[in-house]
């Protein structure tokens, strides 16, 4: 069978790593508008909902009766059902509505409803939606912070490093279960030397969390899985009202509380029943807003590969975020997950929430790298930090981090570790060396940690969780140990704890632990010049990444004394002999000394006149003063050369070979891929004028293409071009020059 070479190619790709599949709605492989999914319906009898999606009271399974106990508001059900549901896409869409009135609306709808509505709604439609319901104003992000070797130094370092960037979450987890309450104690730690008031969590099992919770070590959970069908729950020991009342536990101790859920898991476990996943995910939804949790995660999280191997998967999880957000919760809206092999499809698929802006764009970027990443990869990583900033000030759009420098980052590590080491020594904790402290200051992964001896560490922790130690014991350590400023911020969120007030819906701190929220920082968006918009300090601060210079740093490179071998003589005449002439730009070798490339101009004269030497021909240089085009440069050129023939020359080092008789946008050869112009390019474009002028045959010069050049040097050749253009003087003739060289031997 004959093979196509571009198809062969293709199949090579990093997208055709991935898995495609046919739905098939029987086993629930269907991301949205199954045909076993319900139609949207209530009956309400006497206050009380009787019939729901077409299924009667008798007939509820737990989650049913969970929601219409207490997800829906029966005052509006009757309202809301009978509103068609494209009025209310269209409302969601809609510029001139507030988010307020929808919300009312939407407390009314049942699951079917809910999907029925994102039936008519495409992924713009529902990125304007989004921006509209996202209920806290101001966008932020969270980290995964986790390592193979779950290493405390080397935790309390990149958690340091996450808060300095900005995020305001931060997550771990475990590989060796027993490790837990030294992983929350590490991020508490790091976090809090890398900015106050960032929240932690440890993802464990939930009555440990809950134990850790309550020892002062996290102040956030998310770990509380919900999910579409009943024989899920079941198969978790779990009941919506069992969550609900694991919900008011952690509140009730200052906790903040999300749940987790995600299209796709039902099928995962092979409990579908038939249905779509966005249906069961708008199901489990209600369970949320129900059980009164602040928020949920979700967005697929860690199922995200099965939804997207079906037809409208990556839009089927932007419908579960904006159904969250519909329903007033804080959305941490996934993201974190690998979600593919391809740099396009993920970076695609993120734009979805970074564009519009969620409470948190990720519920867990990973601020370390894939490999040491225990949730499951990460759809970003800490090698993205700066692909993601330059996202942010490529749209002037907040995704929740800001850049930092080097010397910063050092600092900062090098501090938490020296922090955790120190709470380990006065706790009376397997040691942490100094040379531990050193390499998590410089290190980007556990492969470049010593190695511990764990068995002490695994006793340690048993004995930590068991016993009577609390986050109070952590404060005077640091204390002791003269980490005041530490110290304080961890008491800070104790007292915070016990105020509470980060317990609103989609709290987070800012830096003086003062408390953003949707209550008294909500998002008030109705179209253009509303809603938030990074501007002032933040928009100061996200553009100030560390790898953007000043233009006048760009130009600073080609910049030099005047040549002494070059002199400029008299006004240049038309040549009389058969010659070449080599025409430069204004500034050429006087301003500006190097070519773009990196080239002495010096150098560069010296090889074109060898190569015109080489077919033996003279040479006669001329400046022109009132152009810094190329094109026209060589024109001049070649109108004053006695052969009709020019090289014109520019001083970042684009080229022309010109002839008197074609037009000044017309040449022979064209030379405009400056930087990969070498000194052989122009001794060879040297023979080949002379050659030219006496008409003999030349092989066009071969120029390797650089298709990268142009991403890389644009704004270098803007700048240097406009140097030049500063040097011309319009009523300036061109000038005959002297150049004193000597041909190499």
């Amino acid at each position: 069978m004959v093979k196509s070479k571009r198809f062969e190619l293709l199949e090579e790709r990093d997208i055709n790593k991935e898995t495609f599949v046919e739905p098939w709605a029987e086993a629930g492989l269907m991301v949205a508008d199954s045909p076993y999914d319900p139609q949207p319906s209530i009956t309400i009898e006497d206050g009380v909902i009787t019939e729901m999606d077409g299924k009667s009271r008798a007939d509820f399974d737990a989650i049913d009766l969970f929601i219409v106990s207490h997800a829906l508001d029966v005052d509006i059900a009757r309202e809301a059902m009978a509103t068609p549901s494209q009025d209310i896409a269209r409302m969601l869409a809609d510029i001139n509505i507030p988010r307020e009135d929808i919300a009312v609306i939407i407390s009314g709808c049942t699951p079917a409803k809910l999907c029925d509505i994102m039936k008519h709604m495409n992924v713009l439609e529902m990125m304007m939606g989004l921006a509209k319901m996202r209920i806290r104003r101001k966008p932020a992000n969270q980290a995964h912070v986790t390592n193979w070797r779950e290493h405390p130094a080397l935790l309390a370092a990149d958690s340091a490093e996450a808060a300095l960037r900005g995020f305001a979450e931060v997550e771990t987890t475990v590989r060796v279960a027993r490790f837990a309450p030294f992983n929350a104690l590490s991020i508490l730690v790091g976090t809090q030397t890398g900015r106050g008031g960032v929240l932690t969590q440890c993802s464990v099992e939930e009555a440990l969390g809950l134990k850790l919770a309550m020892k002062g070590l996290t102040t956030y959970a998310e770990t509380l899985s919900v999910y579409g069908t009943e024989m899920t729950f079941v198969d978790g020991d779990d009941t919506p009202w069992s969550k609900a009342f694991l919900a008011s536990a952690y509140a009730s101790r200052g906790v903040k509380i999300r749940f987790t859920s995600g299209t796709g898991s039902e099928a995962l476990m092979g409990r579908a029943e038939q249905k779509s996943m966005l249906y069961l995910e708008a199901r489990c939804l209600l369970v949320v807003k129900g059980a009164g949790s602040q928020g949920v995660q979700n967005g697929s999280i860690s199922c995200i590969a099965l939804p997207e191997a079906l037809p409208g998967g990556v839009r089927a999880v932007l419908a579960e975020n904006l159904l969250a957000s519909m329903l007033g919760l804080e959305v941490a809206s996934g993201n974190d997950a690998l979600a593919s092999h391809s740099s396009i499809r993920k970076t695609a698929k993120l734009m979805l929430q970074f564009i519009p802006g969620t409470d948190f764009i990720f519920s867990g970027y990973s601020a370390i790298p894939k490999r040491d990443n225990l949730f499951g990869g990460g759809n970003f990583d800490a090698e993205d930090f700066d692909d993601y900033n330059v996202l942010q000030r490529d749209m002037q759009i907040d995704g929740g981090v800001k850049p930092i420098r080097e010397d910063e980052a050092l600092n900062i590590r090098k501090k938490a570790a020296q922090a955790i080491q120190a709470v380990y020594r006065e706790l009376g904790l397997p040691e942490i060396t100094d040379e531990e402290v050193d390499a998590a200051m410089v290190a980007h992964s556990s492969d470049d940690m010593p190695e511990r001896d764990i068995v002490p560490d695994l006793e340690a922790a048993d004995k930590f969780l068991a016993g009577d130690s609390n986050f109070v014991d952590v404060i005077q350590a640091l204390q002791n140990a003269g980490f005041e400023d530490v110290a304080e911020n961890i008491l800070e969120l104790g007292r915070q704890r016990i105020a509470g007030d980060y317990l609103q819906p989609s709290a987070i701190f800012d830096d003086q632990f003062n408390v953003e929220s949707a209550i008294n920082d909500p998002n008030v968006y109705t179209g253009p010049g509303t809603g938030y918009r990074p501007q002032g300090d933040r928009w100061d601060e996200m553009q100030a990444i560390p790898q953007a210079k000043s233009p006048e740093g760009f130009i600073d490179e080609q910049l030099g004394e005047p040549l002494s071998r070059l002199a400029e003589l008299d006004v240049a005449d038309k040549g009389i002999q058969s010659e070449v002439v080599v025409a430069v730009g204004p500034a050429f070798g006087r301003v500006m000394t190097k070519t773009i490339g990196g080239l002495e101009h010096e150098d560069v004269l010296k090889a074109i006149l060898s190569g015109v030497a080489s077919e033996g021909m003279v040479a006669r240089i001329i400046r022109v003063y009132h152009t810094s085009d190329c094109a026209a440069i060589g024109y001049v050129g070649a109108r004053l050369s006695g052969s009709g023939i020019a090289i014109g020359l520019q001083s970042r080092g684009t080229s022309v070979i010109h002839q008197k008789d074609l037009a000044p946008l017309n040449n022979l050869e064209l030379f405009p891929q400056s930087p990969s112009l070498t000194l052989e390019t122009y001794e060879h474009m040297g023979r080949n004028a002379a050659r030219y002028a006496q008409d003999k045959q030349a092989v066009p010069v071969s120029v390797k293409i650089d298709n990268g050049a142009r991403l890389r040097l644009i704004v270098k050749t803007a700048l240097l071009h406009r140097r030049e253009t500063d040097e011309v003087q319009d009523d300036q003739p061109p000038m005959e020059l002297r150049f004193d060289w000597e041909p190499d031997v």
